[in-house]
């Protein structure tokens, strides 16, 4: 999944030599978090609600302007990485956004709620579906697994595992509806072994 395919495009921005007044307005007016800041069109820095809070008196806010307040070289990613980068990113440096570049030019940006968006698409979680989850034989691998449950035509939105290595790897399956009982049967008969099934 790429940054492109889950960021806003054509951010709000603001002018660096603009008023901690206007951040707040724009904010307030566009229901957002995070400001990216340009002058002459390029990226110079970045504006959080978190940023302006500490200004909260209006006399503050009237007078100081924003490229006092705010982040000086913004981490930012690129729109052909991977939302997966992206929530790595603002995990590690704990913010709440990223500015999108192409080409050292803003196209976007993307936020902690877009990237959530995106993984609960692809994980299928807003679709009517049920998890299947399975320690898998190492003889026969997922490979066999997902031709077991291809066989029983039903519809395999995502896979995912532990990220921690333990004894017992457990593979969870997030499937579309259908009669689960026969893929059970056909899964141990197999070797696997079925955890449990749930919506």
């Amino acid at each position: 999944m790429k940054v492109k395919n889950w960021m806003k495009v054509n951010p709000v921005t603001i002018e660096r030599t603009a008023l901690l007044q206007e951040a707040a307005e724009l904010m307030e007016e566009h229901a957002i978090r995070h400001l990216p800041v340009v002058e002459d069109g390029h990226l110079v820095g970045f504006i959080t609600q978190t940023d302006l809070r500490q200004y909260f008196f209006p006399s503050m806010v009237e007078k100081i302007p924003v490229h006092e307040v705010m982040v000086v070289n913004p981490i930012t990613i690129d729109v052909n990485s991977s939302i997966e980068k992206a929530a790595r990113l603002i995990h590690d440096f704990k913010i709440g956004g990223l500015p999108v570049m192409d080409k050292h030019r803003l196209v976007g940006m993307i936020t902690a709620s877009d990237i959530v968006s995106g993984f609960i698409e692809v994980m299928g979680l807003l679709r009517s579906s049920m998890r299947l989850d399975v320690v898998i034989d190492k003889a026969g691998g997922v490979d066999d697994v997902t031709r077991i449950i291809n066989q029983h035509d039903i519809e395999i939105f995502s896979v995912a595992t532990d990220s921690q290595p333990t004894q017992r790897k457990v593979y969870y399956f997030r499937l579309g509806l259908g009669e689960i009982d026969p893929v059970v049967s056909a899964l141990e008969a197999a070797g696997h072994q079925v955890l449990s099934v749930m919506d």
